[in-house]
């Protein structure tokens, strides 16, 4: 007699079982204090929890690809990030999950699943093999649960999570027969865990500090490799926080020091600058074919890929003084590029660095596609959405959202007033006394990036007019995209902004005017350091706020410490 197959109904009843069986522990598994921030803020510093942080998609691809392997599929989609402010990774903390994306866990989880526990795959992965086939053997289920149990949840599995998943196995192998059936069971559950999806910190008595809490080396671990790898904790790092030895001082600087010379630091450098340039906004972007044929989603991904090497190159392989990145004419290109930027690109097949020519007024990521045709509109280029983006995006300046009832009509309306530019329309806008306020503060620097139309391609006219690029910043004034750059590589508020945002990104809490006499601190040293980035995180890693549970407290409401008054300047 033939046996049956399990039917898909039966295998999603088995997933969804083992989420509800991984929720459940998740709230009352070891009397273990687990709570977001909304708790944290209620808590005093002797008792405040740690986080708890959901994994981006590029940190569940890459914990999935270091684990097993790049080419185990994940069938899942990935539902859009909470952006808290200006970024994802602080959003991680405050997000909530939803049904959808529960469901498509699920759907990654077995098929991840199902191709480590195959045929042709299991060799590769399994650390031991069953005596028979058709019985299950129950060493062989505990040792497999085990080993890859405490690479997924970044800490060894208690002893009742160990019985729960070689349960669930000899279950399942019960039901259908074969030893590596159960296994793809147990291990799907894991994967749909909430101490895989979530990084659950959990707090220990201190002994420096009697009375205190203090991370236990396992979440510690864990906040270092995704902040230095965007990964999850290798064997080495698992190591040190079994020894204990990522409480001391210098064990924490070897790890750091490891982590920072790693090839894996770019992966952390990539994820940090796509999150920070709202890369993400491209899953949104449209841009009129009939205006730009030339514009694909492949353009679209290369023009991501490009930037983000750039930033790579410069800032880590270069080891650059991250102003730099802004007037430098270093680049990557690829032939689809160069068809927008009108640029030779000898290469056939891949990439190519390169320089921009003098002649194309092009330096710095400023004038990359990526980031001109991000902050466009479908038809047309923006000096104000550019503006904006700038202001926001590198100086961490809040621009106020425009009025519900704002008449966009005078700006948008190209077509029908000819020999006008868009300097030209703004201005007739900004007869309203509601929008020249912030228009002010986001124009003067647009309009000097106006030589680029709405996917970034060079024009020195619009309607037949030569463009006006001159603009300011902090009263100076320049012209052009080049002139733009070299304005913000001295602007002291860019050092500040990003030294913040490493910082957020790094502890996945708001800004918090506490943290300020610290974050002048961590800038001043960012300069001395030559403001290079992978010093900048080293610092972060091994400074007093990055391991901090407990609640700074607040500065009176309205005190501006130097790092106020540099970001807030919008003159």
């Amino acid at each position: 007699m033939t046996r049956k197959h399990p039917s898909f109904l039966r295998k999603t009843c088995i997933g969804l079982g083992l989420a509800l069986a991984g929720t459940l522990a998740w709230t009352q598994q070891d009397g273990a204090r687990v709570a977001g921030p909304a708790q944290a803020a209620e808590s005093g510093p002797a008792t405040a929890p740690g986080n708890v942080r959901r994994l981006t998609e590029s940190q569940y691809r890459a914990t999935i690809a270091d684990i097993f392997a790049p080419d185990v599929p994940i069938a899942g989609r990935f539902e859009r990030g909470l952006r808290v402010d200006g970024l994802l990774a602080v959003g991680t903390t405050y997000g909530g999950m939803s049904a959808f994306s529960i469901e498509q866990y699920d759907i990654s989880a077995r098929s991840i699943a199902a191709e480590v526990t195959s045929e042709k795959r299991r060799a590769q992965f399994m650390p031991c093999q069953p005596k028979d086939e058709a019985a299950f053997d129950k060493a062989c289920a505990t040792r497999f649960v085990e080993t890859y149990g405490q690479r997924l949840f970044r800490r060894p599995l208690t002893s009742a999570e160990r019985d729960r998943y070689v349960t669930v196995a000899a279950t399942a192998q019960q039901k259908l027969g074969k030893f590596h059936d159960g296994l793809e069971f147990a291990l799907a559950g894991m994967l749909v865990s909430p101490h895989f999806l979530m990084r659950i910190e959990r707090t220990e008595p201190d002994p420096a500090r009697p009375g205190q809490q203090r991370l236990d080396a396992w979440s510690k671990a864990t906040r270092l490799s995704y902040f230095l790898s965007d990964t999850a904790p290798d064997a080495e790092l698992l190591r040190a926080a079994a020894s204990g030895e990522i409480h001391t001082e210098a064990g924490l600087a070897r790890q750091v020091d490891r982590l920072v010379s790693s090839p894996k630091l770019e992966k952390a450098v990539r994820s940090f600058f796509s999150d920070m340039l709202l890369f993400d906004g491209f899953n949104d972007l449209f841009k009129d074919p009939s205006i730009y044929p030339a514009y694909t989603v492949a353009v679209a991904n290369d023009a991501q890929e490009q930037t983000l090497r750039t930033i790579v190159s410069h800032l880590v392989a270069d080891r650059g003084d991250y102003r730099g990145l802004f007037t430098t004419r270093k680049t990557w290109m690829n032939r689809s590029l160069g068809i927008i930027y009108r640029q030779p690109v000898p290469t056939r097949n891949g990439w190519e660095q390169t320089e921009y020519a003098p002649s194309s007024q092009r330096s710095g990521i400023l004038t990359d596609i990526s980031l001109l045709a991000l902050h466009s509109h479908p038809g047309r280029s923006s000096p104000t959405l550019r503006g904006k983006s700038l202001r926001e995006v590198f100086l961490c300046e809040k621009v106020p959202d425009p009025p519900a009832n704002v008449n966009f009509s005078v700006v948008q309306d190209a077509v029908n007033r000819p020999g006008s530019t868009a300097r030209m329309r703004l201005a007739e806008h900004n007869d309203n006394p509601a929008c020249a306020g912030c228009h002010k503060i986001t124009d003067p620097m647009g309009f000097t990036l106006e030589s680029f139309d709405g996917i970034g391609t060079f024009r020195s006219k619009e309607n037949g007019v030569t463009l006006d690029l001159t603009g300011s910043l902090m009263g100076a004034s320049f012209t052009g995209a080049t002139g733009l750059g070299k304005a913000l590589h001295d602007h002291p508020g860019l050092p500040v902004c990003l030294a913040d945002k490493m910082l957020r990104t790094a502890s996945g809490r708001k800004a918090n005017p506490a943290e300020e006499p610290y974050l002048e601190k961590l800038a001043e040293q960012f300069a001395a350091n030559g403001y290079r980035v992978p010093d900048l995180m080293r610092a972060i890693a091994t400074g007093p706020a990055f391991f901090t549970i407990s609640n700074p407290a607040l500065v009176p409401a309205g005190t501006k410490t130097a790092i106020t008054r540099k970001k807030g300047d919008n003159s």
